[in-house]
């Protein structure tokens, strides 16, 4: 998995990977209610970079991005229930080292911004 330095598309990319695995999980009762968090928690972490980047004030693009931030680290909770229970995923690691990526990267422009 090559590396994107455009935030929006590594977003995109992030949400897309975390849907490709969830097809080939099991549907377990854990799994699905696990994957349901995912789903949403992933697919937020984006949209809410790009409101970030709208910049309606400084107060809004800090809300956002923390939002962003946020949203990478409930993806994190979820993808390391779901790899307790789907340690033969070995994919599921690359998704939880790029959701702790994202909340580092975020963090970073939240703290340039607040300086």
């Amino acid at each position: 998995m090559s590396k994107s330095y455009d935030l929006e598309d590594r977003t995109f990319q992030f949400a897309k990977n975390c849907r490709a695995l969830i097809k080939s999980l099991k549907s377990t009762l854990s799994n699905i209610e696990d994957v349901k968090q995912l789903i949403r928690s992933s697919g937020s972490v984006g949209p809410n970079y790009i409101e970030a980047n709208e910049k309606l004030g400084q107060k809004d693009l800090i809300f956002r991005l923390k939002i962003a931030r946020k949203e990478a680290k409930e993806s994190l909770f979820w993808l390391k229930l779901l790899k307790e229970f789907n340690q033969e995923f070995a994919e599921i690691d690359e998704l939880i080292k790029e959701s702790v990526e994202l909340r580092k990267i975020l963090s970073s422009i939240i703290n340039k911004v607040q300086a």
